[in-house]
């Protein structure tokens, strides 16, 4: 298998383990604080990183190399986790929808800002595209606004699209399991001792699905997730597979169709399909 091909199944991987990441917020945040939702599941997710690293007695990052972490913990370790549990309080999950359309193009501007990556004029026109498409599906839902909710939406936006690019040139030297794991690391000191401050007396209310939401957010949104994401992106290449990111909400719905027996539209398959087709098309012109 070649590394191109190779650093699409990661992504792929990568981006359906993601897909869970909103609905489960959303549920944890219910009965969690925001601020002690995001240090609990970083806390949880760099306590199990470090196992790793010590066990693999990896190498530790030079100083360049912990610069570049540093933007990767404040993207996605803290700024989007942060951001979007606080929205969340404000919009639902389906709400969301609107913005992770933007990530796409998020992660494609930065992998050209810091990754140094240059695709080609018509690779744009499938990334606009592909974005209008999902941000017109969640529209069309009848959403309402909230623009607390939206302004804290699109910043996760920035922070995520920032910390995905930022990793994934790290990863091409440092690894991508180790990029993640060393950004819950270096953020577990700080994250621990606000998760002790923030902690709950009782957690005797927190409901099933908070457990649950609370579990995925810190195993596999925050770190196995990871692992396969950075892996295809450094692989495949920042903006070209970034665009699989468009396919993440209908992985959701999918998943809602499957697991709660939600109907699926015409309407939903018809866009799914102009996805897949902008992400081809976005596939070829990348480089």
């Amino acid at each position: 298998m070649d590394k191109t091909t190779s650093g699409w199944i990661n992504g792929f991987l990568g981006v359906l383990i993601f897909s869970g990441s909103l609905p489960a917020t959303r549920a944890a945040v219910l009965d969690f604080d925001p601020v002690f939702l995001t240090v609990a599941r970083a806390g949880i997710a760099g306590l199990l990183a470090l196992c790793l690293l010590l066990a693999f007695r990896e190498k530790r990052p030079t100083i360049d190399q912990l610069l570049s972490l540093a933007i990767v913990s404040l993207g996605v370790v803290v700024g989007f986790p942060l951001l979007t549990a606080f929205a969340l309080q404000h919009v639902t999950a389906a709400h969301s929808i609107v913005f992770i359309g933007l990530l796409p193009l998020a992660t494609a501007a930065f992998g050209v800002l810091r990754g140094g990556e240059r695709p080609r004029p018509a690779f744009w026109m499938f990334s606009v595209a592909g974005s209008l498409l999902v941000v017109g599906f969640a529209l069309a839902q009848g959403l309402t606004a909230s623009p607390v909710g939206d302004t804290l939406m699109l910043a996760a936006i920035v922070a995520c699209g920032l910390g995905y690019a930022e990793g994934a040139r790290l990863s091409r030297t440092l690894g991508g399991w180790q990029v993640i794991s060393w950004a819950l690391v270096l953020s577990l000191p700080v994250v621990l001792a606000i998760a002790l401050v923030l902690m709950p007396s009782s957690f005797a209310e927190v409901d099933m699905p908070g457990w649950v939401g609370l579990a995925y957010v810190s195993l596999f949104s925050m770190l196995i997730g990871f692992i396969f994401w950075y892996r295809g992106l450094a692989q495949g290449g920042i903006a070209a597979v970034g665009q699989l990111q468009l396919l993440q909400p209908f992985f959701g719905l999918a998943l809602a169709a499957t697991l709660l027996h939600e109907e699926v539209s015409l309407t939903m398959l018809a866009v799914t399909v102009g996805v897949i087709l902008c992400v081809a098309g976005a596939r070829k012109f990348a480089k």
